[in-house]
């Protein structure tokens, strides 16, 4: 898979180590509330959630199979993959006797030697799973492009050729680092990650390249604007070269085309490590954008003021739900037809979302918001619709389509 039309997102809030709500839900036993959590990332795009439960203080074992087995009675959840996340083999092991369907595990690697690992894999391949596999051996992560490659086609010889893996149940993670660290030996670690995809991809092309995005912006902590600017920027280079899956927060990326030029640039000169100084003038710009993120679009009341066109389009990029009804009112009073509203500035404004979801400046969580900001609007117009056709006299069937796509393929959303 390539592009960003077969990128699949991987929720990461239901993780203790990641998410303080989820932590203190599980903690505190409240399951049913921590189920809204998983819901809310298939919600807003996850394809696949990442549980993890590993916690010193809780019985992790346990928690997993209590709150899989809950996924197991909700259809809205279930109805995506599971990716056991932990760092204990027996937690995985639990999970994969009682998780629905086939799962992913997160992860194995060679820490340990060989003997460990394939023990390991060999266990993953009897239960069906596909096996993310760290670049991680038993000198440790590996930093540089070429030795991440190494680390990754050593593993692919090993599940291949002694575990019955096939390559595209395969996924290698060739470590997420955090940069603009001030730590000069980081500054290199998203090109290093970078140059590794290549390689893998040249090499094992039927493999999946994954990560932890949010390890790239970890500098940035308490700077949502300028993490989800960083997350944004990676992705779009990342997945052009042959990264087709990320754990992320499905609810909170931005559009690459809505990065303030300025951020953009700094943010990128981070990444690519384009200057000496690169790490300094990010930090110079990054208070000026905090609050200016994401979430802080839809409270942003300047968009309000612009023509209902361009209000229903700002909506349908941004997913905004809250102004959706009001503002199709007001261009059904306009319009001749409610049908010309569809067939004009809503169609108008999901073009513009085709648009950068194809150039890659786009992803899929946001093009399901935008997909329901477009089902509320159309909802809005059927009454007046029927009712014109009443009016009419016409009470025809135009006939019936049967249209069909391959469950799970990007299209499915619809």
């Amino acid at each position: 898979m390539s592009g960003v039309a077969n990128f699949i997102n991987i929720g990461e809030r239901t993780n203790v180590t990641g998410s303080a709500r989820f932590k203190k839900l599980i903690m505190e036993g409240d399951y049913a509330t921590a189920l809204d959590v998983a819901r809310s990332q298939v919600e807003n795009g996850a394809q696949i959630i990442d549980v993890n439960m590993d916690e010193g203080l809780l019985d992790s074992e346990r928690a997993m199979v209590t709150f899989l087995n809950l996924i197991a009675s909700e259809p809205d959840i279930s109805r995506v993959p599971v990716m056991l996340d932990s760092s204990k083999f027996e937690v995985i092991e639990a999970g994969l006797k009682c998780v629905q369907g086939r799962a992913v595990v997160n992860s194995i690697s060679l820490k340990e030697g060989e003997a460990a690992f394939l023990e390991q894999a060999r266990t993953i391949r009897r239960h069906g799973a596909a096996a993310v596999v760290m670049a991680f051996d038993e000198n440790g992560q590996a930093e540089t492009a070429q030795h991440k490659y190494e680390i990754c086609r050593r593993s692919y010889d090993l599940l291949t050729q002694k575990a019955d893996f096939q390559p595209w149940d395969i996924i290698f993670d060739p470590n997420i680092f955090a940069v603009a660290t001030g730590i000069e030996e980081h500054n290199d670690y998203a090109n290093a990650f970078f140059d590794a995809i290549k390689l893998i991809k040249a090499d094992m092309p039927d493999t999946h390249i994954s990560g932890g995005l949010s390890n790239v912006s970890f500098s940035f902590r308490g700077n949502n604007a300028v993490r989800e600017a960083m997350h944004s920027a990676f992705l779009y280079h990342a997945i052009p070269l042959g990264m087709n899956m990320a754990i992320v927060n499905a609810g909170q990326i931005t559009v690459y085309d809505d990065i303030p030029e300025e951020l953009r640039e700094r943010v990128e000169d981070v990444l690519f490590n384009r200057r000496d100084d690169a790490t300094e003038r990010l930090l110079e710009i990054a208070d000026k954008y905090k609050g200016t993120g994401e979430a802080s679009k839809k409270e942003d009341p300047k968009w309000r003021e612009a023509p209902v066109e361009k209000r229903l389009e700002h909506a349908l990029v941004h997913g905004i739900t809250d102004f959706v009804v009001e503002d199709t009112e007001e261009c059904r009073l306009r319009a001749e037809k409610p049908l010309h509203v569809i067939e004009g500035p809503l169609m108008d404004g999901m073009n513009v979302v085709g648009d950068l979801f194809g150039a890659g400046k786009m992803f899929l969580p946001q093009v399901v918001k935008s997909a329901r900001v477009m089902k509320t609007a159309v909802a809005h117009l059927l009454p007046y619709m029927e009712e014109e056709k009443r009016l009419q006299g016409d009470t025809s069937a135009k006939g019936k389509v049967l249209m069909a796509t391959v469950k799970g393929d990007v299209h499915d959303i619809g």
